[in-house]
């Protein structure tokens, strides 16, 4: 079930004028049959493993703070909790492997014996990946590293820790949400009020907007010439480059924003997933903006038991290239994934190696308002670039592709077609082609005023209230018109589905 389907615009109504109607005991049980059925609409066999991984962290969860609970040594109870810890660890993790990255390693190592001609064969297995999985495993392993560690305690009420891992909004592509936040609200005195749902109502058409006006047009000129590399090449690639940047970003926080607007109109506050990336000055800034649950994860769960930056330079680097490199693997399943985390590590590592030489040349330059609004702007350009870049390997079906890309880019030598209006014909009419680049001027103006701390949702919330609807109605008009409707493309599955 799509946030862009007729079957979920029928399905969310549904689920919130039954949710404000019954009696607030059972509010949290309604929710969590509402998230199943959601789930089963994908497949009904993989409901299965949402229970189970729901089952196995709810029960370490409570094993460890059974054990905190006992009177008992320190150490004996330290080796309990890290022996229900790993259990939790490895049969999440060893499920998510299975159905994830089986298929990935054994054709990888069936090649790597080819090479060496050894005549071994790895068995291959024809496994469909369960929609939301990296999601959903993410969630409940937080939740039970969290408990380990004595941040928080184990939920004993165990449908609502079942519906803290099953969600709907979030289930299949995020956030990634903490038991610190959405666990404690799921339960609570549930209240309607205009205001909760004209906020609603404004992220998810925000959410529409950035999905079915920009993400969906931009993919038919993106996959139009990706999948036509030997025939396109030079500008059309950097264009098309360039427009994947802003489907990935329009298509990943369109889902989110869609998502936390769902939750608010249920009055349930889901944390916020993009902080306008690309207007980033460093990469390191930039993934402290994008996919902010995921960054906030691996930092937490992954960076800081490496040791984080405690433990000198040289190790500090080696564990970003590690988080960045399994980053890359949580992503995709393919060596282009890996090696896109991996150059995403790499120009952090770099950043970091020459920040001081970075910051003497631009302290060198005249202090002068120009100047720093000149700077402030080739930071930005340049870390848009780099990820831009990086968006190459994550987007190429194969390393092959991904070459013979950055090769064309490289050479360029069809410089006519910028201004002979061969951009314009690459998938889409004139007039979608024109839709789109306005539509990003939106979303630029939009995170310009968002980057500078303004919350232009808050500055209509705070107006009369006939103004408030009018801007919903007009939305919903302007999305129904040129989104649903638009003659050149179909709308799709959003890109973070398949992770």
């Amino acid at each position: 079930m799509l946030f862009n389907s007729i079957d979920f615009l029928l399905f969310f109504p549904v689920v919130v004028m039954i949710y404000y109607i019954i009696p607030q005991r059972i509010k949290y049980i309604w929710l969590l049959a509402a998230s199943y059925y959601f789930y089963m609409n994908w497949n009904v066999k993989y409901v299965l493993l949402l229970f189970s991984s729901t089952i196995v962290t709810y029960v370490c969860g409570r094993l460890i703070g059974g054990i905190e609970i006992k009177k008992i040594d320190k150490k004996r109870a330290e080796i309990y909790k890290k022996i229900s810890l790993m259990g939790c660890l490895l049969i999440n993790l060893g499920i998510l492997f299975i159905f994830k990255y089986y298929g990935f390693f054994a054709n990888s190592i069936g090649n790597l014996l080819i090479q060496l001609r050894i005549e071994a064969r790895m068995p291959q297995y024809d496994i469909i990946l369960p929609v939301g999985i990296s999601f959903y495993t993410f969630q409940a392993l937080s939740y039970t590293i969290d408990v380990y560690r004595g941040e928080i305690y184990a939920e004993k009420n165990f449908l609502k820790y079942a519906l803290f891992v099953s969600f709907f909004p979030q289930l299949v592509a995020g956030p990634i949400e903490r038991s610190k936040n959405l666990l404690k609200q799921l339960g609570k005195n549930g209240k309607c009020s205009s205001r909760q749902i004209k906020e609603g109502l404004f992220l998810m058409l925000w959410g529409y907007f950035l999905k079915i006006i920009i993400a969906d047009r931009a993919a038919v000129i993106v996959d139009n010439v990706y999948n036509n590399v030997g025939i396109y090449g030079g500008w059309y690639l950097i264009a098309a480059t360039f427009l994947f940047a802003m489907q990935i970003y329009c298509d990943f926080a369109g889902y989110s924003t869609i998502a936390m607007g769902a939750a608010k109109i249920l009055g349930i506050n889901l944390m916020e997933n993009f902080d306008a990336p690309y207007l980033s000055k460093s990469v390191s800034e930039f993934w402290r903006r994008w996919h902010i649950s995921l960054s906030s994860w691996f930092k937490d769960y992954l960076y800081i038991s490496l040791g984080g930056n405690r433990k000198g330079k040289i190790r500090k680097y080696i564990n970003l290239m590690i988080v960045f490199c399994v980053s890359g693997l949580w992503h995709g399943a393919s060596w282009t994934f890996i090696l896109w985390g991996g150059i995403n590590g790499f120009f952090q590592v770099v950043e970091d190696v020459l920040k001081e030489i970075k910051n003497k040349f631009f302290s060198a330059l005249p202090n002068r308002k120009e100047n720093r609004l000149g700077t402030s702007i080739l930071k930005t350009v340049v870390t848009f670039c780099l990820v831009d870049f990086a968006w190459i390997f994550f987007r190429a079906d194969t390393m092959q592709t991904a070459i013979d890309v950055v090769r064309s880019m490289v050479q360029v030598r069809n410089m006519g077609i910028i201004f002979d209006g061969s951009l314009f014909e690459l998938g889409l009419e004139r007039y979608n082609v024109w839709i789109l680049l306005i539509a990003l001027l939106i979303l630029l103006l939009a995170d310009i005023v968002k980057y500078k701390g303004v919350c232009i949702r808050a500055r209509i919330l705070a107006s009369e209230g006939w103004f408030q609807w009018g801007i919903i109605i007009l939305s919903f008009w302007f999305i129904l018109m040129l989104g649903i409707y638009g003659v050149d493309y179909d709308t799709g599955q959003f890109i973070y589905f398949q992770f």
